[in-house]
């Protein structure tokens, strides 16, 4: 009787969890999701991953999916001194990007550049708190929800062996070329302090985990496996990843595999209006290419919807 008891109570937990996730199901319903971040938004993979997801297990009505990820980015206003120029802060553009946007949901991933690739910093990390509650209050007074990323993590593998690329405690200054040899130790408290929602985000999302646990299990095959040449930016298996997590925040926890074109095509629509998006908001990134007009780059994206439309099942 006492067993029967308690197989009724763990289903009582289950349902209840299970209903906790289906009220965390709002970025499904937005309208316009607005994904914000540094380089490795910029490099968007995980973005149009989601996007592709959401087309083929049909969320109708489909949101509109926005990445403006500018690569150098932070949330903080840090700068490492070698960096080549001041690091973009994205309080210098968030206003703009919330008038012209206009989401109804914002996706935030920061705290990869706003470490500086330095050791452990009470000041920087007070920085970093501040930019991220203001980033949260600034989408909250503008009537939108946001979803709150922790950073991904900083895998020091690929640059062991590698003269100058990884540093020790008490080198004399740090940069993104030359790493703290146990920069994740940072990204790590970061992301804790993330997922503590201490800045009152409307969702909390960790990619850091996930992304360490699959790094481990692919290590213990391969021991020389690697996502991130250079410790930081992902390739598209690490962007999976991300947005498996995701995804399985939001309440949708199964993965369709997409073709090969249609991949492609969502691919190539993102970055379309990610550069077009960029340039109509503007920012103070040296270097970045102009995007089309965005007229033009909606343009470009609805005829990539029709090409896109016989790949995925037809709308409910």
């Amino acid at each position: 009787m006492m067993k029967k008891y308690m197989c009724l109570a763990l289903l009582v937990i289950c349902f209840a969890f299970s209903h906790a996730l289906g009220d965390d199901a709002f970025p499904l319903k937005a309208k316009r999701v607005l994904f914000l971040g540094d380089s490795i938004t910029n490099a968007g993979h995980y973005v149009s991953d989601i996007e592709t997801q959401l087309r083929l297990q049909v969320i109708s009505p489909l949101p509109e999916i926005i990445n403006i990820g500018l690569s150098s980015e932070t949330c903080s206003g840090l700068s490492e001194p070698d960096h080549p120029f001041p690091r973009p802060d994205v309080h210098e553009r968030l206003d703009r990007a919330l008038d012209k946007a206009r989401p109804d949901v914002v996706v935030a991933c920061y705290g990869m550049n706003d470490g500086i690739y330095y050791p452990f910093s009470e000041e920087r990390f007070a920085a970093y708190k501040a930019g991220v509650r203001k980033l949260v209050n600034k989408v909250h007074t503008s009537g939108a929800k946001i979803v709150l990323m922790t950073p991904p993590p900083f895998d020091p593998s690929p640059l062991k062996g590698k003269e100058g690329k990884l540093l020790p405690a008490g080198a004399e200054k740090y940069a993104w070329f030359a790493i703290y040899e146990n920069y994740d130790d940072v990204i790590q408290r970061y992301a804790e302090w993330v997922m503590q929602n201490d800045a009152g985000a409307d969702m909390v999302v960790n990619v850091h985990q996930p992304i360490s646990d699959f790094l481990k299990e692919q290590r213990e095959r391969d021991p020389g496996f690697s996502m991130a040449n250079d410790g930081v930016h992902m390739d598209a298996r690490g962007h999976r990843v991300m947005a498996k997590a995701i995804l399985n925040a939001w309440g949708l926890d199964s993965w369709k595999e997409p073709s090969p074109e249609l991949q492609k095509l969502v691919q190539q629509r993102e970055r379309v209006l990610h550069a077009a998006w960029l340039s109509h908001i503007g920012h103070k990134r040296p270097g970045v290419k102009e995007g089309l007009p965005l007229a033009d780059a909606v343009a470009n994206a609805a005829e990539l919807d029709a090409k896109i439309t016989p790949l995925v099942p037809a709308g409910k």
